[in-house]
């Protein structure tokens, strides 16, 4: 596996691990985490400035899935892996 994509790995599975800090000290909740994380996923799909193909666009949104994912089930008190999240999001696309 290429490095770059273990490095990618490690710092979603951390920012997953932040958010799910933010909501138990309860600066946003995992309504307002969907919302935002929604918001970044409607970005990146609109986003016609960059000619994309859809594979670099799956790309692109991989991340944002993955911590969507993450966030719901934090919120429903479950955590998976990051395989566990790849194969969820692959399955959804």
């Amino acid at each position: 596996m290429n490095t770059a994509n273990l490095q990618l790995e490690g710092l979603i599975m951390a920012i997953a691990s932040i958010t799910d800090a933010i909501v138990e000290k309860g600066l946003l909740t995992h309504e307002e985490l969907d919302v935002a994380l929604s918001k970044a996923r409607k970005s990146v799909e609109e986003n016609n400035g960059h000619d994309l193909s859809d594979a670099n666009r799956a790309a692109t949104l991989f991340p944002l899935r993955v911590l969507l994912l993450a966030n719901q089930a934090s919120q429903k008190g479950e955590r998976f892996t990051f395989s566990d999240y790849a194969k969820r999001v692959g399955k959804l696309t």
